[in-house]
């Protein structure tokens, strides 16, 4: 038995224009694309506006240069490994591959380094096809390569107990090799731009929640339920 109609009514009410905005939500009318995925993207972009380190990673491997390293270490295939050494002989770095397993002699560490991060930018700012014209194969696959690469080479470097090296290659992997692979095609934007978005977004996520909240409790007391603690 329903104690309390009125306030069951509210509830209930209450719960049926939380599924209308919800079922509104998922239907495509942003651009194509429906609430969460259009706040989803647009959060990307703000986050891609804000991790441009590219320039602070050229700084620090300018610090490298000159550092002559001598390093192996092993691709996923002998496929990939061909791959690397065309992007390490693009810099003038000797490499050889025999099957998966890459060699590199007397390689200036600087050198490659700011290389890998030319090719970053490229990535960055969505000119991928500037790398499959460079290397003659898959953007996406040049900077996993450099991963993969660099990956390998502060494992063998670390016995060889070349610490400031890998210090370095390890800021830039992180901070511009994998950011400019994960933001690939995300079109930067800075929050000033559309701050009244993010806002609003923000508000919207808490009175929604409370009004779930509100529509619960009142549909649970008007039946004849009590909340307490």
């Amino acid at each position: 038995m329903i104690e309390n109609k009125k306030e069951f009514m509210l509830g209930f009410g209450m719960m049926a224009g939380f599924l209308a905005v919800l079922w509104i939500m998922f239907m495509p009318i942003f651009h194509g694309h429906n609430g969460m995925e259009y706040l989803d993207n647009l959060y990307n972009s703000i986050s891609k506006g804000s991790a441009y380190y590219i320039p602070k990673s050229k700084d620090e491997a300018t610090t490298m240069l000159r550092k002559v390293v001598s390093t192996n270490f092993s691709m996923d295939d002998a496929s990939q490994a061909g791959q690397i050494v065309i992007q390490l002989q693009k810099c003038g770095v000797q490499a050889v591959a025999e099957d998966k397993k890459v060699t590199v002699t007397d390689a200036d560490l600087g050198a490659v380094l700011l290389a890998s991060l030319d090719d970053a930018d490229l990535m960055y700012n969505n000119d991928g096809p500037a790398l499959v014209a460079k290397y003659g194969f898959d953007e996406r696959q040049v900077m996993y390569n450099w991963y993969k690469a660099f990956k390998g080479a502060v494992k063998d470097l670390n016995k060889q107990e070349k610490f400031e090296e890998t210090k370095v290659i390890g800021e830039v992997l992180g901070k511009s090799i994998e950011t400019s692979y994960n933001y690939y095609k995300i079109v930067p934007k800075k929050i000033g731009t559309c701050w009244y978005i993010v806002v609003g977004s923000l508000l919207f996520y808490v009175i929604y929640t409370m009004w779930y909240g509100y529509a619960i409790m009142f549909m649970f007391e008007g039946w004849g339920m009590k909340f307490g603690h």
